[in-house]
């Protein structure tokens, strides 16, 4: 009887994080619509290439090596072969949590999981520098982005190991349940290297201080895309609690759903009035990325609040990605879609907000584990951002740019009736 529910737990919590990952998956897909929705039509082909190659290039890293740099092992070598079911039977036999709280599942179901969100975290960083920057450049960069930055400060965090040998961010009390730090700050830190060295798109900025908008070219589409990564959302929180097959863990499950999708409504309603009163329109740009905000802040802890202080915490991440995307403006921080803001600021709220609600989480640890991941993604991929602009440039020509690179890098339009007048 035992075994049988062994085999059954197995089967169910394997089966759910395969789904889950398949939801985060999915979540690439909304990115893509999201960032082709929020650039001008004349770039669009570019960006659309940029997400499903740097997915691609994430998923053959990852399996490479930075899966074996993050927790050990290497799936490319060994593969996973065929469950010694009597071995992990034995083992879990021995286990005191029983099969009450204990996780079981496949070892290829955690690398598919983790996988997907190394892939999200290269995402955010297309966003920031689109419209002017080289594909292939960009696509180097995912190589040492997804295979060696992002898993080394994950192997820091969720992987367990001491910071460069020196420091645990565990025994300091550091926690990020899904990733607002460990996914998302990553993410737009490396994006905030690569823009600083980019520059501005051209005529982003007046010589007297003057903000000039560049309108998207499909808002229907970049709404698409906000509802998609707002589903997706789902199982990459969700699948984070890391289990489902007993009564406490799927009661956990429900409640990371619930507060991720109140914490996404909360993050939409105040970046809606927020925009209102500072810009007296109702921005749909700004109601998207209020939406995202809440997502990443509750990504650092959803499990622990309410759904009403879920809400709130969504709430104070749409009011700050909006005062975020005008103050980066201001600093001429050209940022096309807001990635910074929405990953990056409100990543950092979402570590911040943890002790709130978990009191076994430290704010001193929370605030050395996102200095600690700020500075060693920021830093290392300025150094590549660097020599890559050393030997091959970063930035399109400015005739290219101002043709749209959706010719000059795909040799194609997205819309070609619309931007050429071509029958």
């Amino acid at each position: 009887m035992e075994n049988n529910i062994f085999h059954l737990q197995y089967a169910i919590d394997t089966f759910y994080f395969l789904v889950c990952g398949a939801l985060v998956m999915w979540m690439a897909a909304g990115f893509a619509m999201l960032e082709s929705g929020l650039v001008r039509a004349k770039n669009t082909t570019e960006i659309l290439t940029k997400n499903v190659a740097l997915y691609a290039i994430a998923c053959i890293m990852y399996m490479v090596c930075g899966y074996a740099i993050m927790y050990g092992g290497n799936i490319f070598l060994s593969g996973m072969g065929d469950i010694d079911v009597a071995g992990v039977l034995g083992d879990f036999a021995g286990r005191e949590d029983g099969f009450e709280g204990g996780s079981i599942y496949s070892g290829a179901s955690d690398f598919f999981f983790q996988v997907v969100f190394v892939a999200t975290a290269m995402s955010i960083v297309s966003g920031a520098v689109a419209e002017r920057m080289k594909l292939w450049a960009f696509l180097i960069f995912a190589i040492f982005m997804t295979g060696f930055i992002y898993p080394m400060e994950g192997s820091w965090t969720w992987g367990g190991a001491a910071v460069l040998g020196m420091y645990s961010l565990g025994d300091l009390g550091f926690s990020d349940f899904a990733g607002s730090g460990i996914v998302h700050m990553a993410g737009a830190a490396a994006a905030l290297a690569g823009v600083l060295l980019l520059g501005a798109r051209k005529g982003k900025y007046g010589a007297n201080g003057e903000i000039r908008a560049f309108p998207g070219a499909n808002l229907p589409l970049a709404t698409l895309g906000t509802f998609i990564l707002w589903m997706g959302w789902f199982g990459f929180n969700g699948g984070s609690v890391l289990k489902l097959g007993d009564i406490s863990n799927a009661h956990a499950v429900a409640m990371v759903f619930l507060n991720t999708n109140t914490a996404a409504a909360g993050g939409a309603v105040a970046a809606l009035i927020t925009a209102r009163l500072m810009f007296g329109k109702a921005d749909l740009t700004m109601l998207l990325n209020g939406a995202l905000a809440g997502l990443v802040v509750i990504t650092a802890e959803p499990s622990t609040p309410s759904a009403l202080t879920a809400t709130l915490f969504g709430a104070l991440g749409g009011i700050l990605v909006v005062f975020s995307i005008v103050t980066l403006d201001k600093l001429r921080i050209d940022d096309p879609v807001g990635a910074i803001s929405v990953h990056g600021t409100c990543g950092l709220l979402g570590l911040l907000l943890v002790p709130a609600t978990n009191g076994d989480v430290s704010l001193t640890g929370q605030i050395i584990g996102a200095i600690t991941i700020f500075v060693w993604v920021f830093v290392v991929s300025l150094i590549v951002w660097g020599i890559l602009k050393a030997v091959m440039g970063l930035r399109v020509s400015e005739e290219d740019e101002y043709e749209g690179v959706d010719l000059s890098e795909c040799g194609m339009e997205a819309y070609p009736e619309f931007v050429s007048g071509k029958q």
